[in-house]
């Protein structure tokens, strides 16, 4: 009796040993499938995730109704730390806000505007509106009075607004 159960493991081994071979050879040559499919052409990224254009309206309103909350909630904590208030702020300390809450917060919002990726036929215009973005950004922090003086942010609004965004002209 102990001889077959011997024999019976043994027997049940091998035919363990050979469907976990076959296993691995058949997710072996799925993936291979897989990976050599990937390469046909387009951008792998492009493969994997490609939002509408309302989808990327739709997210990008999102991230800049997040971002404006943050530099509200950001801003508020440099009065309270700073002991200001914006109707007693000098133009020192608005400045010091600026550079130090508003500027990142737009570098902030390009940087997560652009990592949503691009609706396929409108990578320019969004080139542009975060290029444009980003501009500002770098003007204003080279310049911080520039935006008690004028809008800097004038033409990536322009560019969002035409290209349907609603939050993030605001």
């Amino acid at each position: 009796m102990l001889s077959l159960i011997v024999k019976l493991f043994k027997g049940r081994e091998k035919l363990k040993r050979r469907i976990n071979a076959a296993v691995l050879t058949a997710l072996l040559l799925v993936g291979a499938v897989l990976v050599a499919g990937c390469g046909g052409g387009e951008d792998t990224a492009d493969a994997i995730v490609r939002l509408t254009k309302a989808e990327f309206i739709k997210q990008g309103d999102a991230i800049c109704k997040e971002v404006f909350k943050r530099r509200e909630q950001q801003a508020n904590e440099f009065g309270e730390e700073n002991d200001v208030t914006f109707g007693s702020a000098s133009e020192e300390q608005l400045e010091k806000l600026v550079t130090e809450v508003v500027v990142p917060s737009l570098e902030q919002q390009a940087d997560e505007l652009s990592a949503l990726g691009t609706p396929k036929g409108d990578e320019k215009q969004i080139e542009e509106i975060i290029a444009s973005l980003k501009g500002a950004a770098g003007e204003i922090r080279n310049n911080p009075k520039l935006i008690f003086k004028s809008n800097p942010l004038e033409e990536p609004d322009e560019l969002a607004r035409a290209y349907g965004f609603k939050v993030c002209v605001e």
